[in-house]
């Protein structure tokens, strides 16, 4: 048995060829990482799950027999290609790679600790940069397999108190539409994931407390975004915007920026 307790996270209409297959995920201690390494094993695969939150990686692997832990910290680039390599000569070549590593510490831009504002720049865009620099070179070599980038929905639209995690998304955004075109009909597919707030303990890191998470949609559940990754990479789509609120924003960005900075103004009264 390869994780117990299938329960509501049983992804619906799976598709995805795990089975005997390795996926790399970056950032499993929680949240959308947690659930994708366990969903792969579910599906009969092999994980290896990275996160610097070796608790965290115990809990993600607990009742799961087919999931082996790795402690990584996504900014050490050295660190990272060592991680891979290791895995590689343990479990076996990796099919997928999920980078979904991150921190949403929100504050105004002036109010926030500028090494705070580095940090989250350094674990979100920076470690989507290393884990894809370290996986994906190994990916095209085999000529197969999928690299899928976790951005957001912040990554498309600035918001007040947002600042530092908006910049870290839209880095991400460009760096992996860029990688995603430089690397087409190479044998692998690269998807870059975006939705809007998902019901994981990162909504808690949002200390300032932005009224919008009140007056905006209610945060999606985590398999919904996964169930959009799993269809994505099976078409062979690139961009993934979970959930029909979340493509309406980024609509609504595109064509009327002015009446999202209205909507955002005057939630947080200012």
């Amino acid at each position: 048995m390869a994780c117990a307790m299938l329960g509501s996270f049983e992804p619906k209409g799976q598709r995805m060829d795990a089975h005997n297959k390795v996926c790399f995920v970056a950032g499993a201690a929680s949240g959308l990482g947690r659930l994708a390494a366990q969903r792969w094993s579910r599906a009969g695969g092999i994980v290896a799950a990275a996160d610097i939150n070796e608790q965290g990686l115990r809990e993600t692997a607990a009742s799961c027999d087919s999931i082996r832990t790795w402690h990584l910290d996504v900014t050490d680039r050295q660190e990272v290609e060592a991680v891979v390599k290791t895995v590689e000569s343990e479990l076996g070549p990796i099919e997928r790679v999920y980078g979904c590593a991150a921190i949403q510490p929100t504050a105004l831009l002036l109010d926030q600790d500028p090494d705070e504002i580095h940090r989250v720049m350094n674990i979100n865009y920076g470690g989507v940069v290393n884990v894809s620099l370290s996986t994906l070179p190994r990916l095209l070599e085999r000529g197969r397999g999928a690299l899928v980038n976790f951005a957001s929905i912040a990554g498309w639209i600035p918001t007040l108190h947002f600042g530092a995690y908006n910049a870290s998304k839209f880095a991400s955004v460009a760096f992996t539409e860029v990688l995603y075109h430089e690397n087409r009909g190479k044998g692998v597919h690269i998807s870059c994931v975006c939705p809007s707030q998902v019901d994981t303990p990162l909504l808690a890191q949002a200390t300032s407390k932005p009224r919008i998470l009140k007056t905006g949609p209610k945060p999606m559940r985590p398999e919904i975004v996964l169930d959009a990754v799993d269809r994505a990479v099976d078409r062979g789509k690139f961009w993934v915007f979970p959930g029909a609120h979340t493509q309406a924003a980024w609509r609504l960005r595109r064509f009327f920026p002015s009446l999202m900075w209205k909507i955002d103004h005057d939630a947080e009264g200012f």
